[in-house]
């Protein structure tokens, strides 16, 4: 009997595929302007620098958020394109090693967990991300750190019920997608440090 399609899922993988083409649009239309050399204030550069973040954040979106099959694969060059527009100019730093080609449930799975961690990490950090043959493993490092101890509850208990706000709606998501890619989640948390293992 087939799975229960996850609607989530197809629901966020619908958002971004709507949002992406129009966003690029923006940006190629501002490029032209720039190119063009007559309109290069500071408001077209506060535009391309918008537009830019609003591309990179949607293209994060559609991994973490959208749809992805088991027979889905993504590269690691586009993984890293897509987290070091995400993190340009901010005060959190992404190390991501793995191999050439991933499962898209896995990276989908990773970049939940990354925004997990950037929840704990509001002063910013470093997240190192890795995989072996045997398991993925997150750390996030940082000198101060905002646990919020329910809602990590949440990633390893299914049956724990905090109150989860909109901003915080990718630690609801965790246990659904560690069921569905078969695996279980090691939470290590320290005043400095976060390690995840799957």
């Amino acid at each position: 009997m087939p799975e229960t399609p996850d609607l989530t899922a197809l629901l966020g993988s619908r958002i971004c595929h709507d949002l992406i083409s129009p966003i690029g649009a923006i940006g190629n239309g501002v490029e032209l302007l720039m190119m063009d050399g007559s309109s290069c204030g500071p408001e077209i550069a506060l535009i391309a620098e918008s537009v830019a973040n609003a591309n990179a954040r949607i293209r994060f979106f559609r991994i973490a958020f959208g749809a992805a099959s088991a027979d889905q694969h993504i590269g690691r060059a586009e993984v890293t394109s897509i987290l070091s527009d995400l993190t340009c100019g901010g005060r959190l730093v992404i190390d991501w090693q793995s191999p050439p080609d991933l499962p898209r449930p896995a990276a989908k799975l990773a970049f939940l967990l990354i925004q997990c961690l950037e929840t704990a990490m509001p002063f910013g950090g470093r997240i190192t991300v890795g995989h072996d043959a045997a398991a993925w493993t997150l750390t996030g490092q940082a000198p101060r750190m905002k646990v919020d101890a329910d809602l990590w509850r949440l990633l390893s208990n299914r049956n724990a019920a905090p109150a989860i706000t909109a901003a915080q709606v990718h630690f609801a998501l965790v246990p659904e997608a560690l069921r569905r890619h078969q695996r279980a989640l090691t939470i290590a948390i320290t005043e400095t440090k976060i390690s995840l293992t799957f």
